[in-house]
């Protein structure tokens, strides 16, 4: 399995955030809001699995609202 490197992830996450700003607005707020986003730590240490785990979780975020609020066709 290809493990994506800090400067692909952190691409990847751009990306990502630019069309949930862009498609989905409405979920702005909830990003702000995650663990990842506002960690508990005060210099919280940004690596390969923290970039990772914030990918997965914009991810599942865009994958639910999609789900629970795309119109049946």
């Amino acid at each position: 399995m290809f493990i994506k490197n800090e400067i692909e992830l952190t691409k990847t996450i751009l990306t990502t955030t630019m069309n949930i700003e862009k498609e989905f607005p409405e979920l702005s707020k909830y990003i702000e809001e995650m663990n990842v986003t506002i960690p508990k730590e005060n210099l919280p240490e940004i690596d390969t699995a923290t970039l990772k785990e914030y990918q997965n979780s914009l991810d599942t975020l865009l994958k639910n609202y999609k789900i629970n609020h795309t119109p049946k066709k």
